[in-house]
């Protein structure tokens, strides 16, 4: 080993463990007029949904935090096709944020969202036939009867909407592929 990689690995080496030694007497030289930690409410700044709970299933965007990617979900079954969401009408339910075109569908799916919210926790209908939670595309969906199912591509939505076995098969696979989604 070169003399100069030797000597990088001991001062790290030195550093790792005299850090804490360092911190510790840092905070004991902490004045007691130290500004006070602000703790907002559920450790989150206000405004926000709280953090996923356990029992939360509901897929949705991890970096916004929107159910559906900021689609309407009552709009499926009422348009035909996906709108997106407005800020103005928003509902947190079950730690998702949830958005819609209108105050009427807010109204609606506030009083039925078990009618409206989709099928599977929004994950595609095939892959849970398949035995796995496979992620969805909210712009490639069928309303099928009063349900809505959101595919990943249009390729397993053909698939699903031509073979009605599919639907039989996710739904008895469904409480197994559900103990492996992480929550």
């Amino acid at each position: 080993m070169k003399a100069a990689t030797w000597q990088s690995w001991v001062l790290l080496a030195i550093g790792c463990v005299s850090l804490p030694f360092l911190a510790r007497a840092a905070l004991a030289n902490t004045p007691a007029t130290a500004p006070a930690v602000i703790v907002f409410e559920n450790g989150l700044p206000a405004g926000l949904p709280p953090l996923p709970s356990l029992g939360e299933t509901m897929q949705r965007d991890p970096r916004t935090g929107l159910a559906l990617n900021g689609f309407d979900p009552v709009a499926y079954h009422l348009e035909g096709r996906p709108i997106a969401g407005q800020p103005e009408h928003e509902l947190i339910q079950g730690g998702i944020v949830w958005r819609f075109a209108s105050a009427a569908n807010l109204a609606a799916f506030r009083d039925a969202p078990g009618i409206y919210a989709p099928a599977f926790a929004g994950f595609d209908p095939t892959g849970v036939a398949d035995g796995v939670a496979v992620d969805s595309d909210p712009s490639r969906f069928a309303v099928v009867g009063s349900r809505l199912f959101l595919f990943r591509s249009d390729e397993n939505r053909r698939r699903f909407l031509q073979d009605r076995s599919l639907l039989g098969a996710a739904e008895a696979r469904w409480s197994t592929v559900l103990r492996t989604v992480a929550r």
